[in-house]
């Protein structure tokens, strides 16, 4: 059974049976049948089909966003902004996968030659808790807008938001088997990714699962696509205005309770603007209020589990007993629920947890650095390389320093790290391989077809 575990009071609030080997094996027959068909279907018809998807999340908004709530323990205000970026998602790529698709003339020595992009067939998705609707829309919109079927794994610890995302495509008029949902545990991926039925599989989430996925991928001469884990560095330069950098750290740290892989996780201070920017950074993380997800005034929910709040608070214990500096949090509160408090920790060296490993919740980690250089280097020596953000008030060294010294997928200036269809997402070194979003993502899992004709 896979069950739905309420994060702020403990309690099942749903079991879910599992999938058996001969549903699965159903689900993913039909899966390439319909695929045979869909894949002829125009363009425009693609596009009014995930345009109606659109409608329906945006018309539902609060009711997929409780889903959420009480799954993973999502603020409801975070949740409903969720729901609104899968139909930006819906949109952005109903309206424009046309033009990233289209056949590309190539000049040769043919009297004709061009590319042309074609599906590949149904597409494997493993999909992270975290952000349990955007994570799979982000998947699904340029899978089927590209002319793929879609299958989902979702984390097992959200189920409803599973059955729920394949009822949502089934409310529209997208044919049956389009869009399947497979409810089996972590454990037999494998076994998908090995049946030729599966084309390609694309996964978020941590380092151990995508270099699994990549191995049976690899294994079976697959396409795949990871989006892991991250610790972005925030570089506040000497001229950064402190109020900006604050704000902009808080809502980066503390967004989703701490646990993005995108999220603000490691703060480098230069110069001597550290002892304010501490104070500042300290005082704002403690003014936020912790409570029921599901009030809209709280600042901050539940983590998605007391394991995964129990592990964090062990990274955070063991730093400390290594040496590192507690100045706001580190303590488990005494109320029920998987909370953990906002928390700073400063004096953090190579060696320790906090400063080699991924803090997945609301923990942040404070440096000071006397230069640029330093800065930055610092920046770059971790084994993650998905984000990063420079703020400073001097825009063209902050774009060089982003530009051509941060190692990251994604580098942002005076703004969070964050998502958005119009731009490539994903990371380099442990943090994955291959891009969502944009036009770069839409081409992931197609053919790259060259037709010469002479």
């Amino acid at each position: 059974m896979l069950k739905s575990i309420n994060p702020y009071h403990g309690q099942v609030t749903k079991s879910v049976p599992e999938h058996t080997a001969d549903q699965v094996s159903d689900i993913l027959q039909k899966s390439h049948l319909t695929f045979q068909s869909y894949r002829h279907t125009e363009w425009k018809q693609r596009s009014a089909w995930l345009h109606e998807v659109a409608d329906i999340l945006e018309t539902k908004k609060s009711r997929w966003a409780s889903l959420m709530t009480e799954e993973m323990g999502k603020r409801s205000v975070e949740a409903k902004s969720e729901v609104e970026k899968c139909a930006w998602v819906c949109r952005y790529y109903a309206d424009h996968a046309q033009t990233f698709l289209q056949d590309e003339i190539i000049e040769s020595d043919a009297s004709r030659s061009f590319v042309s992009y074609q599906p590949l067939g149904p597409v494997l998705a493993v999909m992270p808790w975290n952000f349990p609707f955007w994570q799979v829309f982000r998947f699904a919109a340029p899978t089927l807008m590209a002319g793929n079927t879609a299958i989902l794994k979702h984390a097992s610890n959200v189920p409803q938001c599973a059955i729920t995302i394949e009822e949502i495509f089934k409310m529209s008029k997208f044919p049956d088997d389009v869009f399947r949902t497979l409810l089996i545990p972590g454990k037999k991926v494998e076994d998908v990714i090995a049946n030729p039925i599966v084309k390609a599989v694309t996964l978020t989430g941590s380092g151990p699962a995508g270099k699994a996925v990549a191995a049976a991928a690899g294994k079976h001469l697959k396409r795949s696509l990871l989006e892991l884990g991250g610790s972005d560095p925030y570089l506040i330069l000497e001229d950064a205005d402190l109020a900006l950098a604050v704000d902009i750290s808080t809502n980066g740290r503390l967004l989703n309770c701490g646990q993005s892989c995108i999220g603000a996780k490691r703060f480098i201070v230069v110069g001597e603007q550290f002892e304010r920017y501490i104070t500042m950074f300290r005082d704002s993380m403690s003014s936020q209020k912790m409570g029921d997800p599901s009030d809209a005034s709280i600042d901050l929910g539940p983590m998605a589990s007391i394991e995964l709040r129990d592990e964090l608070h062990e990274q955070v214990k063991d730093s400390v007993k290594a040496g590192a500096r507690v100045v706001l949090g580190g303590e488990i509160p005494d109320q029920k629920g998987a909370f953990y408090p906002p928390t700073v920790l400063t004096d953090v060296r190579p060696g320790m947890r906090a400063y080699h490993e991924e803090l997945f919740g609301p923990v942040a980690v404070v440096f000071k650095v006397d230069s640029l250089d330093e800065a930055i280097n610092l920046a770059n020596d971790t084994p993650f390389g998905l984000g990063a953000c420079v703020i400073s008030k001097d825009i063209k060294k902050a774009e060089e320093i982003a530009r051509d010294h941060l190692e990251a997928g994604a580098c942002f200036v005076n703004e969070q790290v964050k998502s958005d269809p119009r731009l490539p997402f994903g990371g380099i070194k442990e943090s994955g391989y291959g891009r969502e979003l944009s036009l770069h993502g839409i081409r992931e899992f197609v053919n790259v077809k060259t037709v010469y004709l002479k």
